[in-house]
């Protein structure tokens, strides 16, 4: 899994340029990429879910630009 690496929430903040707090809220309603609990803490990403999540809402933002 080398090539899929592991990403903190700072680190997807930073990525997506959105707060901790919203991913942090994105994740408690279902909204954001999807991530994991690696022990009882700390929450990762794979970096391509979130890749992948940030293309759907670019696909989905486009169709709603084209009505």
């Amino acid at each position: 899994m080398e090539s899929d690496p592991l990403l903190r929430t700072r680190e997807v903040s930073d990525l997506l340029g959105v707060p901790e707090n919203t991913l942090r809220w994105w994740r408690y309603i279902g909204k954001g990429p999807d991530s994991f609990r690696l022990g009882p803490r700390r929450v990762v990403y794979r970096r391509s879910k979130v890749m992948a999540w940030l293309a759907a809402q670019e696909a989905a933002g486009a169709k709603h630009t084209m009505a």
